[in-house]
Formats: structure tokens, sequence, C-alpha cells
């Protein structure tokens, strides 16, 4: 039996703690995601069914433009997003799953008020950018594979469908404990076709013993 593989940092500490400071800083909108929401947000995009243009997702993480300090600092700060989205994509596609940034427990504390909370709500962000491609071809599997994010996001607590799993805090808190593999789940239903069955191949008879022999052949 196979162990479960250790997540893989989709970015290092001090890239992150950079991310940190300048979507803290008073240059970026007060709505825009912090790093939390920004790393939930990019690991959609990498799990997406089809590739969201920067164009689109930069405005809707930052809630408008930056007032960045110069050039510079702009492809410094879109070049560490696009490469935590890079780094998600290359590591769910070889199987691995993706660190979180954050302890993987609610520890009694409703999802919505806490950073796991933060996280999956941000996530739900970047599926309503294309919600179509997220749930065309078959939407009941889609809605399952999201209900984890959904439920532990906060954002449908009014769902009356909703509500059992809300308040089952032994569920949430298992759900919490699975989300790399959950994030997994989905890029290999998104992003990894169906393996199709080989044909098998035809045996090959040895050679001189084929039934009969050829001109030439031995008698």
């Amino acid at each position: 039996m196979s162990e479960t593989p250790v997540p893989t940092p989709l970015i290092d500490d001090e890239a992150l703690d950079r991310l940190d400071d300048f979507l803290e800083s008073d240059r970026v909108d007060a709505d825009a995601l912090d790093v939390i929401g920004a790393h939930g947000f990019l690991v959609a995009l990498a799990v997406a069914p089809r590739e969201t243009p920067a164009s689109s997702w930069v405005g809707e993480l930052f809630h408008g433009e930056p007032a960045f300090q110069d050039n510079a600092e702009r492809d410094e700060i879109l070049g560490l997003l696009e490469a935590l989205k890079a780094n998600a994509i290359s590591t769910m596609e070889q199987g691995g799953l993706p660190e979180l940034p954050f302890d993987l427990e609610l520890g009694g504390i409703a999802p919505a008020e806490t950073p796991v909370g933060d996280w999956c709500a941000a996530f739900m962000e970047a599926v309503f950018l294309d919600e179509t491609a997220w749930f065309e071809g078959d939407e009941e599997s889609a809605a399952t594979l999201l209900l984890p994010f959904m439920a532990l996001s906060g954002l449908f607590d009014d769902e009356p469908d909703m509500a059992e799993l809300a308040g089952d805090e032994a569920r949430l808190e298992s759900l919490v404990r699975q989300l790399p593999e959950l994030v997994l789940d989905l890029y290999l239903n998104y992003r990894v076709p169906p393996e199709t069955s080989k044909p098998t191949p035809r045996k090959k008879k040895p050679a001189g013993k084929s039934g009969k022999a050829g001109k030439g052949g031995r008698r």
C-alpha cells in the first residue's frame, strides 16, 4: 500500500512573506485578497478546466490595479503569483499534493472565521470567474467534487442544502484534513483525461513456425 505523498510548498516562505507584505500594504485595495486568499484563488486557477487569462484574474485578485512603485515591482509581484500557479500545476501534474498555508484543522471554530474558510472562499471566487467551464458536461459530478470547498468557504451557510453539513463539526474537520487530496482529485478530474484502454497486441508467432513454409523454405 503506497503512502500518502508529503504536500509540496508551492512557493517558498520568503516569496510568500513578500506577497503578504504587498497585499497588506496601502497600495492595494482594501477589498483585495490577502495572501491566504490569493493562494486559494491561484490554486483554483491551476485546477480550472480551461485557462483564465491574466487580464481577467489579476483585476479580480487585487480588486483593481494596485499602485505599484514601478514596472519592476509590478513584474516581481505578478511573477510571484504566476509562479505559485505554475508550481501548483506542476506539482499536481506529477500526482503531488499542494501544501496549504495554514494548519489543517478548525479547532472548534466556524470555517468562515478561519484561514481555511478564507482560502476556500477565494478558491470559489476563482470558480465563479468561469462557472460554466467548471459545471458543463457533468454538473452533478462537479457539484460533488466542489462541495467540500463550498461547505468550508462559509459562502453557502444560508443554503438549506448546506445546513446539515455546515453544522457537522466532525465532518468539517475531516474535510479540512483532506483538502490537499481533494484539490488533487479536482485537478485529475478536470486536467487529466481518463486513460483509454490500449488494444491488446497480437501475439507474434515464433520465426520459422508459421503454418506453411514460404517459397524457398525448408522441407
